[in-house]
């Protein structure tokens, strides 16, 4: 009903395109967009400037040069991660600690070194997970490896997660059924990995928290004023008295945000994408996010695509509820700075009641929207939940759940303004 009324014409023009003009005329929304590209642009800087390559003497280099180097020095590792290259691999480890670089001293011989194993340095990450305990990151521990000890290194895996299922204070976190889950989601984990370069993805999911993040916080703005504005302006009266006012003209501000958000929000994320995989390289899109260290505990089996259409879709979802709530609040208020103050409020909320060692206070902030717009805290953290019977982690809920909310919103907006009193 909703987008009949807004597709409706009037004066050859629909009332959406009136709205959606009104959104982008506006010197906070334009303003709020040259925030947004800067954003980018300084984020898209730091993921690309993160890469460096190490040469023979020692020193760092940045640019295309060092990312197609490093490209070239980890191809040569590319392929199955099986128990005779990670033997290679320890081996390699210790015949460069062994040279007089990798004895000495001094910084710029000790960056030689390191710049011989940059090669293989992903792998060292790796070794480092698997043979440090489950919630400890030794990262010299792989230099005091054999080549034999390479037959633990994906038993060490779930070994691990066991051994810290077993400690006494995992006891009133899980019970008997989501242990056994939770090892059966590592042991259904296919091995052995597949190894590549992946650079661009890596840098990609660091960052994209950030963008995700701030762009939420930039639309947010935009949408508070967009129910407020009429009061602000002093246009109320006129507005609501209109022939369309209680109706046409509320879908048509709900059309136009909707939009808006849709627009901004894809084409950010597709500009910040095109960037970093466009100059870092789109390889290893098929690995098992496993092969980056830092999700190498995740109990998801999934490819870095994979991981990187969640992370979209998941953001997606976040933005659009937030930008509603914002709405909602402004309608409700006729105030912009208190819309506004909900996403902050929100996102800033886990830092004060977060980490008060009581872990059912942790698995509700994991169902709170913010955990959207960053859904590699998702994949990577184990907090359970029981539905329908069945065990699920935040992963499987939090899509679902506010696609849900965020559809729910749009006739609770409309009811709320369109019923909204003239003084």
């Amino acid at each position: 009903m909703y987008f009949y009324l807004i597709l409706e014409r009037k004066r050859g023009k629909t009332m959406l395109y009136y709205e959606w003009k009104k959104i982008l005329v506006k010197k906070g929304t334009k303003m709020a967009l040259l925030v947004l590209a800067a954003v980018l642009a300084a984020t898209c800087y730091f993921a690309i400037h993160d890469v460096y390559y190490v040469d023979d003497n020692g020193e760092h280099v940045y640019g295309l040069p060092a990312i197609s180097r490093l490209r070239e020095m980890k191809k040569e590792w590319s392929g199955p991660l099986t128990e005779e290259v990670i033997e290679k691999v320890i081996a390699e480890n210790r015949r460069i600690n062994d040279t007089k670089e990798g004895r000495a001293d001094d910084v710029q011989s000790s960056n030689i070194a390191y710049g011989w194993k940059l090669g293989f340095h992903d792998i060292y990450y790796l070794l480092m997970r698997s043979f440090c305990k489950f919630r400890e990151a030794d990262y010299y521990k792989p230099n005091s490896l054999m080549p034999e000890d390479a037959r633990y290194f994906y038993g060490n895996r779930v070994r691990s997660l066991q051994e810290w299922l077993e400690e006494p204070e995992q006891e009133y976190r899980f019970d008997d059924e989501e242990r056994a889950w939770l090892i059966g989601r590592y042991e259904a984990v296919e091995t052995p990995f597949y190894y590549d370069y992946a650079d661009g993805w890596k840098q990609l999911f660091a960052f994209a928290s950030t963008v995700i993040m701030l762009m939420m916080l930039v639309l947010a703005f935009v949408c508070a004023s967009i129910f407020s504005g009429e009061f602000q302006q002093k246009a109320d009266a006129v507005f609501f008295s209109s022939c369309h006012g209680r109706g046409k003209a509320v879908a048509a501000k709900l059309g136009a945000a909707f939009l808006f958000v849709t627009v901004v929000y894809f084409v950010t994320v597709l500009l910040y994408s095109v960037i970093v995989l466009g100059i870092l390289g789109a390889d290893g899109a098929d690995l098992p996010i496993q092969t980056n260290h830092v999700s190498w505990k995740s109990l998801y089996s999934l490819t870095n695509f994979q991981q990187y259409l969640l992370i979209v879709f998941g953001g997606y979802i976040g933005t659009l509820f937030f930008s509603l709530l914002t709405m909602l609040v402004s309608a409700r208020t006729k105030s912009a700075v208190l819309a506004v103050i909900v996403p902050f409020f929100i996102l800033f909320l886990p830092s004060f009641v977060g980490g008060a060692d009581m872990f059912w206070v942790d698995k509700v902030l994991a169902l709170m929207p913010d955990r959207l717009l960053d859904m590699k805290q998702c994949i990577s953290y184990f907090y359970l939940y029981r539905v329908g019977g069945r065990i699920a982690g935040s992963l499987h809920i939090l899509p679902g759940l506010y696609s849900l909310l965020s559809v729910l919103l749009f006739p609770v907006i409309y009811a709320v303004y369109r019923r909204m009193q003239v003084k």
